[in-house]
């Protein structure tokens, strides 16, 4: 039997769990557990011919989640007939403690899940309670909706917010990775998809299925079952040539000039619009900056920087405790070690727990202003950014400010069925904030989705590939971006995206010669 962590069961140190302990009541319930729900799950289409497989950590309040037992369903059997005795039982590191007698043909010899060395994976990134698998064929189909795209998204659907971490008004984004002949190949795949959206709590994988983890087993299923009625809705409203992916769920803009869906091939806009806007038919996406495209600069820098820095100490005293913060917390700690031992000016230790709320608190904010003081482009500072800006929001003492040509245009484009991102170095959830509390309103309905820097630097070519990659387009070029600053327009550009610079009151002086169009206002998009 393989060792595991050292661990206090009942007060007891164990170096590896007895067998008593194996044969107890967490251990048996959780079997037990795992064979009701891989019943329901049959029922609802997710597991059927063998496939898909859930697995549940052994609830124990004396051991920590990272050291708590795994019970895992095998491998290549009928999920709706399995009883509590044909579970595996894992260690930690995924040593076999446990497994299931060999039953007679036409019974195949047991095996444990090939998802396996995925569900450790996301145990070990995410420290989750429980994963599943599933082959529910929503989740297989959602994800040949647009072949290329790297991404599910959608918004403004009332189960989002069945998803940790979301609301209504939120856009959920779910990574798609592809298909390999083996499903321990996806291993590498899945771990990058996590790393590159922390937040995530589901991996789609393309032609095959999902994976979804949580908390605990309840978190798990609550949302693998909000997942997939959004997947069933979206695949719904594709079929209705509706638009899953933008806050008010419209038609479906074809390409080649007209509604998708078998709507007439020469219809020029979207329903409601006159055909004599002019649109040019081969775009169908903008992606805009913010500060300099959409937002003046000195709003940015002379009332939203200025709220962040004089509140950071404010923010953190009374939200310190709250999961949100520590994440924010641990965010800031991982950037500052880096700039600590790159030699960054301004970067100071932060102390650990140990040395008390007020210690690791003046750290903070003493690494939070030398950041603000350079604009960093990082995004520790800008999550951090974002929940300060919502709570001065959210008590009106702050109100975004943008351009008198923005509304107009979002309304004008959305009404044409162009599809408009927002690519900015802030926070998604600062994005929302600014376009949410405008002095015009809430201007989040005509926007289909928000790109930080989680998908890249902006001055980098690959952020761009990703962003054409994401929106659901045939060819880069199908996307216009706007914005002021020359580097990040040099970057779009060599991603094959159409490029326009903004010039607007306070804005830096462009290089000569710099080849590209210039707008002072929307309108003359």
């Amino acid at each position: 039997m393989a060792a595991v962590p050292a661990v206090a069961v009942n007060g007891v140190k164990l170096g590896m769990p007895s067998q008593a302990y194996l044969e107890g009541k967490a251990v048996k319930d959780t079997r037990v557990l795992i064979s009701d729900l891989c019943r329901q799950f049959y029922n609802l289409g997710w597991v059927s011919g063998t496939g898909g497989s859930i697995t549940i950590k052994v609830h124990d309040d004396s051991i920590p989640k990272p050291h708590q037992l795994i019970v895992m369903s095998p491998s290549g059997v009928q999920k709706e007939r399995m009883v509590p005795e044909d579970m595996y039982v894992l260690s930690p590191d995924g040593s076999i403690l446990s497994q299931p007698s060999p039953k007679p043909y036409p019974h195949k010899p047991p095996k444990c899940s090939d998802c396996g060395p995925l569900f450790l994976k996301a145990y070990e990134m995410c420290n989750s309670g429980a994963v599943i698998h599933s082959h529910g064929v929503e989740s297989c189909l959602v994800t040949m909706l647009h072949p290329l795209s790297k991404e599910f998204r959608i918004t403004h659907m009332e189960m989002i917010k069945g998803i940790k971490g979301h609301g209504y008004y939120d856009e959920l984004v779910v990574p798609i990775i592809e298909n390999t002949a083996y499903e321990y190949e996806l291993t590498e795949s899945l771990a990058k998809a996590i790393e590159a959206y922390p937040k995530t709590t589901a991996v789609l994988v393309r032609n095959h299925g999902i994976y979804i983890w949580g908390d605990s087993w309840i978190n798990a299923k609550t949302q693998a079952e909000c997942y997939h009625y959004l997947f069933d809705a979206a695949i719904k409203l594709h079929q209705l040539g509706l638009d899953w992916s933008t806050p008010n769920h419209g038609p479906i803009w074809n390409v080649k000039g007209g509604l998708g869906s078998g709507a007439s091939a020469n219809m020029s806009v979207k329903a409601g619009a006159s055909a004599d806007h002019g649109i040019e038919p081969l775009r169908r996406c903008i992606v805009l900056d913010i500060e300099g495209t959409t937002t003046p600069i000195s709003f940015v820098t002379e009332v939203l920087f200025p709220y962040a820095r004089d509140n950071v100490g404010r923010h953190l005293s009374a939200t310190y405790e709250t999961a949100e913060t520590q994440d924010d917390i641990n965010l800031l700690r991982s950037q500052v070690q880096d700039d600590l031992d790159q030699g960054i000016v301004g970067a100071v230790p932060i102390p650990s727990d140990s040395a008390g709320k007020e210690e690791v608190i003046a750290a903070l904010v003493a690494n939070v202003e030398a950041m603000i003081k350079a604009d960093r482009k990082i995004t520790a500072l800008k999550q951090l950014q974002g929940h300060i800006w919502r709570t001065g929001f959210e008590t009106n003492e702050l109100e975004a400010v943008v351009f008198e040509d923005v509304p107009e245009a979002l309304e004008k484009w959305h009404a044409l069925g162009i599809k408009v991102y927002i690519y900015s170095s802030g926070s998604r959830l600062a994005q929302r904030l600014i376009f949410g509390n405008t002095s015009y309103g809430d201007l989040r309905k005509y926007l289909s989705g928000f790109f930080d820097t989680t998908v890249g630097n902006k001055r980098e070519i690959r952020s761009y590939v990703e962003i054409s990659e994401s929106v659901g387009v045939d060819k880069p070029s199908e996307v216009l971006f706007v914005t002021d600053v020359y580097q990040e327009a040099e970057a779009a550009k060599a991603a094959g995206l159409e490029v326009m610079v903004s010039i607007r009151p306070g804005n830096g002086p462009l290089p000569e010669n710099h080849g590209f169009k210039t707008i002072k206002s929307f309108s003359e998009i």
